[in-house]
């Protein structure tokens, strides 16, 4: 005997909780299965959270070394590393119970199962049969582990949360979001850190500024980048790990090795292949501009579908798609174009739009306009390390409509917001132009730039 519902969500992490909480606003009956028993996913769990409280610890770091040349006599008696996780994870329990109590108050039933699919409209969770005109799949993902000997000796990301305490020396592999930031924690940390690049730079898939820029502020902190760095083997050997690339490289002895090669979609448990659910090369599930699957009356949202996957893109895909089946709201889906997104590192990386050279393939390299600026902050004038701050536009047509925007420096984080709303909207060089400028700040440089 199945339980009926309107709407059945596989997920709870950020999209899951997104849709489910829509579409109880509208008067739906939701049940939302988590098979973790921790609301929030990635993003709260092992992610975007605890991420940015860390990053909040290394920029602490960085401050109490710049202290002295603002006049300051200060004396740091180390740091408890573990003290900092507790209060991280206790935050995070928080959190997780904020989230429970909002599903009861908009009387949405959570399931803490393992959820498969019988069919189009009937989920498995636990001992429990639920069926629903309409099924959301928002599982996320989880980080991918090479298949090379040792492998398992390394951590992901995820085994980063679990450390007790800072790795004295650590080898990162990859070069992508995850990598970087948690290099630029590490080193504020004072970690000896290696990080392996599959190729001459990181973050490949934005503007290739960004990637230069991020890699020389990288190496400013004591980061040693590796090139073209392929590993072969990990292996433990007294006194420490062991990692050999496939060229014979060695790197030794090392506390702790961290993958963060990427991010596969969590799917083994749901039983696709029972329905026909459609996947793609990669893995992850296949979904049209209205996240529908192949299989009518099955969706799919947030990370498990493999596109931008950030938090605020699984919540605005899931709103949407709620305000389409249960608002009144036909063909309400979510724009992937002009999505901002920052990059955690020391300093922050923040970017909107394309990149000069997809601005170039796609317009016309006659077509496309780059302004570029590049200085010293203010707050780096007293001090010994000077962290530069580069800024990037790129405009096309006689307009100079703003189709990218690119920065890596002090303050990337927080402006970006603002100035993304403007891409949006379809700002020209003009209109930037003619904003006045806020002195003496970073952010004026995006509205001086000739």
């Amino acid at each position: 005997m199945s339980e009926q519902f309107d709407l059945v969500v596989i997920g709870g992490g950020s999209g899951g909780l997104a849709a489910a909480q829509r579409a109880a606003q509208y008067g739906a009956r939701v049940a939302l299965v988590e098979a973790s028993g921790r609301l929030g996913g990635t993003c709260v769990n092992v992610g975007c959270i605890p991420k940015k409280i860390m990053w909040n610890a290394a920029g602490i770091a960085a401050a109490l070394h710049d202290a002295p040349d603002y006049g300051f006599s200060v004396s740091v008696q180390g740091h408890d590393w573990a003290a900092l996780c507790e209060r991280r994870e206790t935050y995070i329990r928080r959190l997780n119970d904020i989230y429970a109590a909002n599903l009861a108050k908009r009387g949405i039933e959570w399931l803490s199962a393992r959820a498969a699919l019988e069919d189009a409209h009937t989920v498995r969770a636990g001992e429990r049969r639920l069926s629903a005109a309409h099924i959301i799949l928002a599982t996320g993902g989880r980080p991918m582990v090479p298949e090379l000997p040792g492998a398992a000796l390394g951590l992901t990301s995820d085994g980063f949360f679990a450390l007790r305490q800072p790795p004295q020396r650590v080898a990162i592999v990859g070069s992508g979001y995850v990598a970087v930031e948690l290099a630029g924690i590490l080193a504020g940390f004072g970690s000896e850190v290696d990080l392996l690049m599959r190729g001459d730079t990181v973050l490949r898939s934005f503007d290739p500024m960004l990637g230069e820029e991020t890699l020389r502020a990288l190496t400013a902190m004591g980061v040693r980048p590796h090139a073209r760095a392929l590993p072969g083997a990990l292996a433990r050997q007294s006194p420490g790990l062991v990692l050999t690339l496939r060229d014979g490289r060695r790197l030794q002895p090392l506390d702790a090795v961290i993958w963060a090669i990427g991010r596969e979609a969590l799917v083994a448990d749901l039983a696709l292949e029972k329905i026909g659910v459609a996947r793609t090369a990669d893995g992850f599930i296949a979904t049209d501009a209205l996240q529908e699957t192949n299989v009518a009356g099955v969706y799919a949202i947030g990370d498990v579908t493999g596109r931008a996957q950030l938090t605020p893109v699984a919540i605005a895909a899931g709103r949407r798609l709620c305000d389409r089946l249960f608002g009144g709201q036909p063909g309400r889906h979510l724009d992937y174009e002009n999505i901002p997104t920052v990059i955690f590192g020391h300093p922050p990386v923040g970017t909107v739009g394309l990149t000069e050279p997809a601005a170039r393939e796609r317009f016309g390299a006659d077509n496309v306009k780059v302004y570029r600026s590049g200085f010293v902050p203010l707050y780096h004038a007293l001090t010994h390390t000077k962290v530069r701050c580069e800024m990037k536009l790129v405009t096309v047509g006689e307009e100079q409509r703003i189709v990218g925007l690119h920065a890596v420096g002090e303050g990337a984080d927080e402006m970006l917001q603002g100035f993304a709303v403007a891409v949006r909207m379809g700002a020209t060089k003009r209109d930037f132009d003619d904003t006045v400028a806020i002195h003496p700040t970073s952010a004026e440089e995006f509205v001086t730039m000739r």
